[in-house]
Order: C-alpha cells, then sequence, then structure tokens
C-alpha cells in the first residue's frame, strides 16, 4: 500500500498495486468480508487481472501491463438506494471527462456503462453495491480501460485503445493520476446532489442519442432511437409503437 501525491482530496491517494489477481472488484469484496478497513477513495490497481469481469459477469480481457485495472472502494453513504444509478453516471462521466480532452467527442458512453469511441470499445465499468436500511453503505467500482494494448484477437474489429487511436504508448500512473481527479470532481457533483447537472451531461454523452438504429428487443430487430433513461436507469427508446423503456437484459445493441 502506498501514499500518492495525486491533486485530488481522497481517490487514489491511497492505492493497493498488485502485480496478479483474480478481479480487483473480487479483492476489494474479500477485504471488506474480512472487516478490513480501507479508506474512502482507496484504488486496488493490478497489472493483470485474470477473471476480470463486467456487467452480468461478461469476461474483460486485458492483456498484462498494458491497461488500467482497477477498483475505487468509495463509501457513499449519502446516496439512497433508489438512486444508485447517479453513481454510475458520475463515474461515468468523471472517466468520460478526461478520455474526451484526449480523443474528442466521439468518446461516448454506452448505455449504461461502456466506454465507446466512435463505434469500438476502449473501457468498462462494473459497480458493485452494498446497501445498509435504504441508503449505499459500500461501493466498489471497478474500471478497466484499453490503454496500450494494440490487438485484441477476435475483438479487434469491436475493441480499440487509446494507443490504437492517438499512435502513442502512456504512462498508466499518470493516467491513473488524471481519472481519478476526473472521477473525484464528479462524485463530489453526486455529493453536492447535482443529479439535474449529472443527468443531463449523462444524456447528452449517450452513444447513439437521438440517432435510429437498430436492437435486438424479444428475438426481433426493431428500429428504434435512444431518448435518455429514467430515473432507475432504464433505457428511454421511441419506437413506430411508442416510448419503451428498458433494462439491461431487454435490449441488444446491433453493429454492423
Amino acid at each position: 500500500m502506498q501514499n500518492n501525491t495525486f491533486l485530488t482530496l481522497f481517490v487514489g491517494q491511497t492505492i493497493v498495486k498488485l502485480s496478479e489477481v483474480d478481479s480487483t472488484n473480487t479483492y476489494v469484496k474479500e477485504l471488506l468480508s474480512n472487516s478490513k478497513p480501507l479508506l474512502d477513495g482507496t484504488v486496488i490497481m493490478a497489472d493483470h487481472q485474470f477473471e476480470g469481469r463486467g456487467q452480468s459477469n461478461n469476461v474483460w480481457e486485458s492483456k498484462p501491463g498494458e491497461n488500467l485495472t482497477l477498483s475505487i472502494y468509495l463509501n457513499p453513504s449519502f446516496l439512497a438506494v433508489n438512486l444508485q444509478f447517479e453513481l454510475n453516471k458520475a463515474i461515468c462521466l468523471g472517466i468520460t471527462d478526461y478520455l474526451i480532452s484526449l480523443l474528442g467527442d466521439d468518446c461516448k458512453i454506452k448505455w449504461p456503462n461502456d466506454i465507446y469511441y466512435q463505434d469500438k470499445k476502449i473501457g468498462g465499468i462494473l459497480i458493485e453495491n452494498v446497501t445498509k436500511g435504504y441508503q449505499l453503505k459500500d461501493s466498489i467500482v471497478g474500471i478497466g480501460l484499453n490503454i496500450n494494448q494494440k490487438e485484441f484477437g477476435e475483438l479487434n474489429n469491436r475493441a480499440s485503445s487509446l494507443s490504437k487511436i492517438l499512435h502513442q504508448d502512456y504512462d498508466l500512473d499518470k493516467l491513473l493520476a488524471q481519472i481519478c481527479n476526473s472521477i473525484e470532481k464528479r462524485y463530489l457533483q453526486l455529493k453536492a446532489t447535482k443529479l439535474e447537472l449529472l443527468n443531463a451531461d449523462y444524456t447528452a454523452r449517450l452513444f447513439r442519442l437521438n440517432e435510429p438504429y437498430l436492437f435486438k428487443i424479444d428475438e426481433q430487430i426493431i428500429l428504434g432511437t435512444i431518448k435518455g433513461v429514467n430515473n432507475n436507469g432504464r433505457l428511454i427508446v421511441g419506437m413506430e409503437k411508442g416510448i419503451r423503456e428498458f433494462d439491461l437484459k431487454e435490449i441488444t445493441f446491433i453493429f454492423n
């Protein structure tokens, strides 16, 4: 464990660096289950995650030492359980705030929490929450960002990285400092209950917003237009027969 001089109040001030772990999210959960105290904003960072996961236990493939694979422990006890998707918005915005400074406005949030550049995935987020009564108690924010990896095997046509896009390699520690700073700013907006701002910014940054695209819904391919998300984080889609709202497993994006 080490202390850092990041320009943050708490996110990333304490970092645990691991050479290899099954999943940084799992590592944090094990610490918490063993009553190991963690400071708010502690970062667990691994050179290699061999069982990194995304939404619905999808495996996250990452080459050792080439990408940012980490978890941030947060204590959002100020946030009610029914507002937990607001934390997702804040984290997605924090990450994309910084990435847009490098990549421009083609960097988008693919609902609910993937990071895309044009039509290729460059990152993903998995947030696991522990509740106490009607409030959140602990949040483990798992983040995977493709940074210096250049080959993705069978996923070459669906994945990319900063290095592939901008044709240069990056110092992962310096990048981590920038990401932590950016996340903290959005997290503090959440703590200050600036929910309308977060929702407006998250909606404006949605992948395929207000553009007709094909989706798989109820085993059918249907044309729809993303309009935003509701208060529970369900995707709002305009369709021929009207507006519908969808949970994660109820709709699939179709790519060419």
